[in-house]
């Protein structure tokens, strides 16, 4: 609870989350429910706070994660009646954008990066390369789908239409989820809107995707007074990062392209 001195009104004070990285699950660093979970309960305790901002900094990832997260955010909105803020620094793009739609308002640099609805999977296909070096590929399975986007084995249609069927699905999610938080202030075509497309703030409030061009610090007094009071939420860095070591370290088997799948909403 906030500390009151009788008769001498208190300070608005505005919980700051600094959300940075890639939205990933939480045994690979990044952003995720995990790691952000206690943060955010932290941040939302009743009564501390006169409203919570997200200051985001994020290029996507982890459709699931972003899900997670978005979803904490709401419930601990609803659960502690505090009004969520959600700005954008340099990039909130697909993931990152997920995540800024849990706030009540979403406010962005007129230069930053905003958009990217869709989802996308990448990847390599080796099969002239290894042939070329004398390699040759062996993979024991059950299931004819088991081993599917092998990179060291030729493309299958099956398995092509598969993985485009789950991008469907996650794409459909995503849209609704815009929709549903965005409703009426959605100026741009579904065409435009939902064409994987990014734009900056400036032409994003245009479309809708966002409310206001603003910092945080500007936008807070201008709600909640001068005398508004920031406190720091963030994630602590790992051991590695403080040492530039910070990484992914995954094997090309097939199984980790399809962690890379899950993390790619890009």
């Amino acid at each position: 609870m906030k500390f009151k001195i009788p008769f001498l009104p208190s300070k608005p004070s505005v919980a700051v989350i600094k959300m940075s990285g890639v939205i990933s699950s939480g045994a690979r660093g990044g952003l995720s429910d995990q790691t952000l979970g206690p943060i955010l309960e932290k941040a939302f305790k009743k009564g501390q706070h006169d409203a919570v901002a997200l200051l985001i900094n994020s290029p996507g990832g982890s459709p699931v994660q972003s899900s997670l997260i978005s979803s904490r955010v709401q419930r601990l909105a609803e659960e502690n009646d505090i009004p969520v803020y959600a700005f954008i620094e340099d990039v909130a793009a697909s993931g990152g954008y997920w995540i800024a739609l849990a706030a009540n308002e979403i406010y962005a640099n007129a230069s930053s990066i905003i958009g990217s609805i869709g989802v996308v999977s990448a990847g390599f296909g080796f099969t002239e390369a290894i042939s070329k070096i004398g390699v040759e590929r062996r993979i024991y399975s059950t299931g004819d789908k088991k081993g599917m986007l092998d990179p060291f084995q030729p493309e299958n249609s099956d398995h092509v239409a598969h993985l485009k069927s789950l991008q469907g699905e996650i794409f459909h999610l995503f849209q609704d989820w815009v929709k549903s938080r965005r409703g009426a202030k959605l100026k741009g075509s579904p065409e435009e809107l939902f064409s994987g497309a990014f734009w900056t703030g400036i032409k994003a409030k245009e479309l809708g995707l966002i409310d206001g061009l603003g910092d945080m610090r500007m936008i807070m007094r201008e709600r909640f007074g001068e005398n508004v009071k920031f406190k720091i939420f963030e994630k602590k860095a790992g051991f590695l990062s403080r040492f530039g070591l910070s990484g992914k370290m995954e094997s090309g088997s097939a199984s980790a392209l399809i962690d890379d799948f899950l993390d790619g909403i890009e």
